[in-house]
């Protein structure tokens, strides 16, 4: 009986450890993003990863679940987002060394509850043919009189638009941040539209001469099988603003993961997020993605030394979040 009863055990625990060698993973990001990542981490621990992608309502679809949540972690892109993961109480709190030390502090939770794991910054593209290269050094410098008909921009309601808004209330302040604004607004060729692809090809098109994109986009359109694109991409010079010996760095975004509260397998949760922190995986960023890497020790990929490695603006993420609803309300009063 006792034998018997040993087997019944045994079972049951080899079952359990079976079952926790699954995570499932609710993300905003695009499956073809990650999954070079995912199917690197399951060879090296064996772990399998289910994935739920969406680009919105995941966190609502989270806070509706509750506790029977099959969800164990989350990847999004945007520290707003993530904002609104912590601060509906969606988030468990982590606890690894490892995490804290491949991670710097301003590129994650205050409270550890989520981590960056890539860095895209904000950058100018300029024509390569109708703006000199050294014309443009600042964010800043996009409100002069001198680009009045020759910006192109996406919505100023995008993430990626309102986190660089909420940088420069940051650095400057709400008033001067709105003046410079207004100033950017009162200089486009053509109201907001597209998405960052879309201003490059617009600056190539002779439809404006300067805008604004995440740096992996330039990666993107440069190694694109499309010959169409790579003309885009060898069209635009590529500018890291906010460089000089007293300014502040590129404004930088990041991609970040977090457990979720009421994960079924948090230890392996932490475990995937390590492994996203540490030198293969920062490698593939850099390689796949074109993003810099979140953890400092790693070094860009020679794609993207060859570009500049910027020197980044330290503000913490969080303040992006924090500073959100008003950079929004900016973006509302000029018509962004």
């Amino acid at each position: 009986m006792k034998k018997i009863l040993f087997i019944f055990i045994l079972t049951i625990v080899n079952l359990n450890q079976l079952y926790a060698k699954e995570i499932n993973i609710y993300s905003h990001r695009q499956p073809f993003l990650i999954n070079p990542f995912l199917e690197a981490f399951t060879s090296e621990t064996g772990i399998k990863t289910n994935v739920v992608y969406s680009t919105k309502g995941l966190a609502q679809r989270l806070q509706a679940e509750g506790k029977n949540s099959p969800a164990d972690v989350i990847l999004t892109v945007d520290i707003g987002r993530l904002y609104i993961y912590e601060d509906n109480d969606l988030l468990s709190i982590i606890d690894s060394k490892i995490l804290n030390e491949n991670i710097p502090s301003h590129l994650r939770s205050p409270n550890n509850k989520w981590y960056g794991l890539s860095k895209r910054a904000r950058v100018i593209v300029a024509s390569k043919e109708r703006v000199e290269l050294n014309k443009i050094k600042n964010i800043e410098d996009l409100a002069n009189p001198e680009w009045k008909g020759r910006i192109c921009s996406r919505p100023g309601s995008h993430v990626y638009n309102r986190a660089l808004m909420s940088s420069i209330i940051a650095a400057h302040g709400i008033s001067s941040a709105e003046k410079w604004a207004k100033n950017l607004v009162n200089n486009l060729a053509r109201r907001p539209q597209g998405n960052d692809r879309a201003q490059v090809k617009a600056i190539f098109e002779g439809q404006c001469d300067v805008s604004i994109i995440n740096n992996y986009y330039f990666g993107k359109l440069k190694f694109s099988e499309d010959p169409v694109q790579r003309e885009w991409a060898e069209s635009v010079h590529l500018i890291f603003p906010n460089q000089g010996e007293n300014e502040r760095g590129a404004h930088v975004n990041i991609s970040a993961g977090g457990v979720a509260k009421y994960s079924k397998n948090k230890e392996l949760a932490i475990q995937l997020l390590e492994f996203l922190s540490g030198q293969k995986a920062q490698n593939l960023y850099g390689k796949i993605n074109f993003e810099y890497p979140a953890n400092d020790k790693i070094q860009p990929s020679d794609e993207l030394q060859s570009w500049g490695v910027p020197r980044e603006d330290k503000l913490p993420i969080i303040k992006i979040a924090e500073l959100a609803p008003e950079a929004q309300k900016i973006i509302d009063r000029v018509g962004w």
